[in-house]
């Protein structure tokens, strides 16, 4: 007798997944565990340049050999057996973002579901909208119209953030101006150009500031314990979880702002999990079912290109947009000389209250400061300043006491010995534990004799976020001038 109202509810199965197919603004594909296509939504054949019945009578490995879909994000599902992400170029020449996901039954690939969303009219939509940014922002500076009230007004607000060169007042301005909102910021830039700070000097001009400022370096916790960390867990979750359970960071963040810098490192499972935060407003602790609200303002930064990181697949395109609410670009210390003086007079004065002592700076350091590059910026900077103040043997700090590395000369830098002569392959090592063993001596060496990770980074032409993970995975030490 039941039969028939399996049967019904079979049928109405099948007709939402119509429904939602025929109708859904991305196009999709529904493809076999063997790669034929079972069905397509109408609006493909458009994007795709080829007819829906013959998309129908083609297999995923057809297609990609057409040069339909290039490359088939449905064979990298069937490859690796998980869900993925990539861009697409169309036999039609248009570009799509396509996501792909596995379905399993009884631990058989059955089906692949992958969804595109055309992207063409979007970038160029976006493109326009950069434009127009650029040729606002330079009516600004040509402009200088700024009131006077307005100037006022900043500099009383800004605290010790040290600002003194026209772009940064206007962006300083832009912030200040956005801060009651709860809009979404993405911080871009250099390494060491001040987006924390600026991320700080946000939350204290914002409504939020009697809440907490929780700020996370996403390139320095380990993947495996990311989840547990942001989102928390229940009593239990797993192996060694603390028996109360644990609030995570976006937990903590409650009624405040959250910082995620380094927003391009983030693990695109988690990538999915904060978007879901996001857009709900809630999250699941590890082990638990409950949802819990949370309420908290995003600040995001990075200095890569998530434009780049977004086409590679490595970084989710909705979330990107997400998170792109207002993007505030700030210039490398290269080129806002105008604020060098004032942030070296205010790191001067640290170091003074720090070490007890009030050292000066001799005339012949302000060239030395005002004419090198800095390429870590203000990071950088800073680290010079408190190195040159502990080696001057006077209250006076002249230029030799230390060298900015824009002006090393070639002859200052000693070269690293060759791994043949100082680290001879060991008997009964393989070829993996002998180049582990290179990798974990020469961090350690660099560790030892440059002044932080982003140094290191320059040094061995890899990002700053490898170079902690490396040190984390040796249990090797930062350089101990990295904070200042």
């Amino acid at each position: 007798m039941n039969q028939p109202q399996e049967s019904l509810v079979s049928e109405i199965d099948r007709c939402v997944l119509q429904t939602i197919v025929e109708t859904a603004n991305d196009h999709f594909f529904i493809v076999g565990g063997d790669g034929r296509v079972l069905d397509i939504s109408p609006g493909a054949e458009a994007v795709y340049g080829v007819p829906r019945d013959e998309l129908l009578s083609s297999s995923v490995q057809q297609l990609q050999q057409a040069g339909v879909l290039k490359p088939s994000i449905t064979l990298e599902v069937m490859r690796t057996q998980r869900p993925a992400q990539l861009m697409q170029v169309t036999g039609t020449g248009r570009r799509v973002i396509a996501e792909a996901y596995p379905v399993f039954v009884n631990g058989k690939l059955e089906r692949i579901i992958s969804r595109s969303r055309d992207l063409t009219d979007l970038q160029l939509l976006q493109d326009e909208y950069a434009l127009l940014q650029k040729r606002f922002s330079e009516h600004l500076i040509r402009s200088h119209a700024t009131p006077d009230a307005d100037e006022q007004a900043l500099d009383d607000a800004l605290d010790n953030l040290q600002v003194r060169s026209h772009v940064m007042r206007e962006i300083a301005l832009l912030l200040k101006r956005v801060a009651s909102s709860d809009a979404n910021v993405l911080m871009l830039g250099e390494s060491g150009v001040g987006k924390t700070a600026f991320a700080k000097q946000l939350h204290r001009w914002s409504e939020r500031r009697g809440g907490p400022f929780i700020e996370v370096n996403c390139a320095a916790i380990p993947e495996n314990l990311f989840e547990s960390e942001m989102f928390g867990y229940q009593p239990g979750a797993f192996s060694g979880a603390a028996r109360q359970g644990k609030a995570g960071l976006l937990e903590q963040a409650e009624g405040g702002t959250l910082f995620l810098d380094e927003i391009g490192e983030l693990p695109l499972l988690m990538q999915t999990k904060l978007l879901k935060v996001i857009q709900d407003g809630s999250l699941t602790r590890l082990g638990d079912t409950r949802p819990r609200r949370v309420d908290f303002r995003l600040v995001v930064a990075t200095n890569q290109d998530l434009g780049k990181q977004v086409e590679a697949g490595n970084f989710r395109l909705d979330l990107y947009y997400r998170l792109n609410v207002i993007p505030v670009t700030l210039p490398p210390l290269r080129d806002r000389r105008e604020d060098i003086p004032g942030l070296v007079e205010a790191c001067l004065k640290r170091l003074n209250q720090r070490y007890g002592r009030q050292k000066i700076l001799g005339n012949q350091v302000w060239s030395t400061l005002m004419g090198s590059e800095w390429p870590g910026n203000v990071r950088e900077l800073e680290n010079w300043l408190e190195r040159a103040w502990l080696s001057s043997p006077t209250d006076q700090i002249e230029v030799l006491a230390a060298h900015p590395p824009a002006q090393l000369s070639p002859a200052s830098v000693q070269p690293m010995s060759t791994p043949s002569a100082a680290n001879p392959m060991m008997e009964h090592e393989t070829l993996k534990q002998y180049l582990a063993r290179l990798e974990r001596d020469t961090l350690e060496q660099l560790s030892d004799t440059l002044p932080s990770t982003y140094a290191i980074a320059r040094r061995l032409g890899i990002s700053q976020s490898s170079v902690v993970r490396r040190l984390q995975r040796y249990g090797l030490n930062a350089p101990k001038q990295q904070s200042v």
